[in-house]
């Protein structure tokens, strides 16, 4: 991955509320932002459902009974 990109990845993640940012000279050092990351699982809590669950269950076994299906 390029420093632009992990650049480009780093913003969305401050724009979100999930890391904050101190610069340093030419250095930008980020910091995980607690309160940002429990509502994030609070959201993600809130979407996942037992549907989803399911689908999960069902993709895993399908895998596991028929391999050669899902090779790159």
């Amino acid at each position: 991955m390029t420093r632009p990109a992990i650049s480009q990845h780093l913003a969305v993640l401050a724009d979100a509320g999930l890391v904050t940012a101190r610069k340093d000279g030419r250095q930008r050092f980020y910091s995980v932002v607690p309160a940002g990351i429990t509502q994030l699982r609070a959201e993600i809590d809130r979407f996942w459902s037992t549907e989803l669950d399911l689908l999960v269950d069902d993709a895993t076994r399908r895998a596991t009974t028929h391999p050669e299906e899902h090779r790159a």
